[in-house]
Order: C-alpha cells, then sequence, then structure tokens
C-alpha cells in the first residue's frame, strides 16, 4: 500500500512518469481543452454572471443615489424647520417681551393714579387736620387769655388781697404776649 501512494506514478517496467501537466506529449491537448474551458466560461461570464452583478451594481448605486438625495431633502427639511422654530421662538421671545413691557406699563400706571389719588386724599386730610389743629389752637389761645387773666387775677388778688381791675390784668397780659 505504501508503494501506491508515492508521489510519482510507476510504469509496469520500473520507469517513473513525468506530472501529467508537464508532459510533452499530452500538452497540446491541455492548451486546448484549456482554450475551449476558458472561452464557455469567459462567455457564460460575460453573457449571464457579469449583467447580473452590473445590474445589482447599478441598482445598489442608483439606490444610495436615492438616499443621499433623500437624506439632503431630509437634512434640509429639518434646517427649514429649524429655522422656523428658531424664528417662532424669537417671535415668542419678542412677544413676551412686549406684552411684559405694556404690562409693567400699565401696572406702574395704576400704581401711580392709585399712588397720587392716596396722596390727594391724604392731603385732603392733611388739610382738614391742619384747619382742625389751627381752629383748635385759636380757640385754645382766646381761652388761654382768659386763663391767663384768671389765673393773674387770682394771684394778684391772693397775693395782694385785692382783686386787680379787669383792665389793669388785660393790659399787662398784652405786655406779656408781646414778648
Amino acid at each position: 500500500m505504501a508503494e501506491t501512494q508515492n508521489a510519482h506514478t510507476q510504469v509496469p517496467s520500473g520507469g517513473h512518469v513525468a506530472f501529467p501537466p508537464f508532459n510533452r506529449e499530452t500538452f497540446a491537448s491541455q492548451l486546448f481543452w484549456l482554450a475551449i474551458t476558458f472561452a464557455v466560461l469567459y462567455l457564460l461570464m460575460a453573457r449571464f454572471a457579469l449583467p447580473r452583478v452590473g445590474s445589482i451594481i447599478e441598482a445598489r448605486r442608483s439606490k444610495i443615489e436615492s438616499d443621499l438625495t433623500a437624506a439632503a431633502q431630509l437634512k434640509s427639511n429639518a434646517e427649514a424647520a429649524m429655522a422656523a422654530y428658531e424664528k417662532a421662538l424669537a417671535e415668542a421671545r419678542a412677544r413676551a417681551q412686549t406684552i411684559g413691557g405694556e404690562t409693567r406699563a400699565k401696572l406702574n400706571a395704576e400704581a401711580e393714579e392709585a399712588r397720587k389719588k392716596l396722596e390727594a386724599e391724604l392731603n385732603a386730610k392733611l388739610a382738614e387736620a391742619e384747619k382742625t389743629i389751627g381752629d383748635t389752637k385759636a380757640g385754645a389761645m382766646r381761652n388761654v387769655r382768659g386763663i391767663a387773666a384768671e389765673a393773674a387775677a387770682a394771684i394778684v388778688a391772693k397775693l395782694t388781697g385785692s382783686a386787680p381791675a379787669d383792665r389793669v390784668v388785660n393790659d399787662a397780659l398784652d405786655i406779656v404776649l408781646k414778648r
């Protein structure tokens, strides 16, 4: 068995034969069949396999181009939506600032009006209170002169034993009040 598995083929006469592809006697027929096999494989590839591969490659190319076009369209749509969003956001902020400014101005005007109204009421009450105080003071001053005259007459009467005349007491009060 070991002899049959040798790499060299043995001829029954005991000599060695060359490897068949390198055998000069079969070289021409091998080239002939190589050419025929190559031509058949070339025709099969050119007619069936390569057109299929070409169509698959073209389909992939068109799919990639359509996907890139769709992606570009979606990107431009997203950018447009983002620009519209930013514009709407800016408009909303401007509107909010306008509304805030108007509200602030309105509240300031109302507060100023309420302050002026309150100030007018307080000024009216203050004027009324000053008038009342003035009237009370004037009334008190009239009463003070009478009380002072009575007190002076009573003091003089107590000290001297006799009551002075009303005209003398009033003249003395006038002199003291003028100082």
